[in-house]
């Protein structure tokens, strides 16, 4: 990923807020209310990423279509949906930024969708480590015996989760 540079930072209007925490909803359910704020900030970037700020923080974001929680947004305010669980000695890798293998997936939640964004956890302490694209549906994911899953987006000490607000 190259490297992303903040640009424009606004409070949205209500009307457009309105359609991110609709599409954010449209992902995760009702976990969206969790993310609201009654005045949410946008960050247009220089990369793909537009970022949206909850209390000043990064916490959602905008990318290859789709409206999510960021990495550090899902570590701050943990949800539900969208989780794929992976076992302790997958961990390591995740955190660099290796796609996630069948063999080191310990569960996933039955919202898991091919194409669709998921939060990558591990098993013990249920934390997010990344945030990826499934490549499968769940009863598929959980029943192939190899392979490539998920596709790690976004990864602790990516640049998205260095990017300084200042």
């Amino acid at each position: 990923m190259k490297q992303i540079i903040p640009k424009k930072r606004h409070i949205l209007r209500k009307d457009d807020a309105i359609m991110v925490y609709e599409r954010l909803r449209g992902e995760i359910g009702g976990s969206s209310q969790l993310f609201y704020t009654p005045q949410p900030e946008i960050l247009e970037t220089s990369g793909d990423i537009v970022l949206y700020l909850v209390n000043r923080k990064p916490h959602l974001m905008a990318f290859d279509g789709f409206i999510f929680p960021t990495l550090k947004g899902a570590l701050e305010i943990p949800f539900p949906e969208r989780r794929v669980v992976v076992d302790m000695g997958a961990v390591p890798f995740v955190i660099k930024g290796a796609d996630i293998m069948r063999p080191g997936v310990v569960s996933c939640t039955p919202d898991v969708r091919a194409g669709q964004p998921v939060q990558i956890v591990d098993e013990r302490h249920g934390k997010a480590l990344g945030i990826g694209i499934a490549l499968a549906d769940a009863p598929g994911l959980m029943a192939s015996e190899g392979g490539k899953v998920v596709k790690n987006r976004f990864h602790i000490g990516d640049e998205l989760w260095n990017l300084d607000l200042g």
